[in-house]
């Protein structure tokens, strides 16, 4: 399952509530883009962030 290498925020599971209180099961899905980035030791490296992890930290990308 593919998973934020920043925040670590992945799919979350849960149930979908009708107005007569019928449990159908469903997902939320974080929104994740796959960005290319510089690693401690300054490899290039493609991983998976969350759109809010992307506007909230500053990351060196390429």
């Amino acid at each position: 399952m593919a998973k934020c290498y920043v925040t670590g925020k992945s799919t979350v599971f849960g149930n979908k509530r009708s107005h007569a209180l019928n449990a159908t099961r469903r997902t939320w899905k974080s929104n994740l883009q796959t960005i290319r980035i510089k690693d401690e030791n300054g490899n290039v490296k493609k991983v998976k962030i969350s759109a809010r992890a992307l506007k909230k930290h500053n990351l060196e990308r390429v």
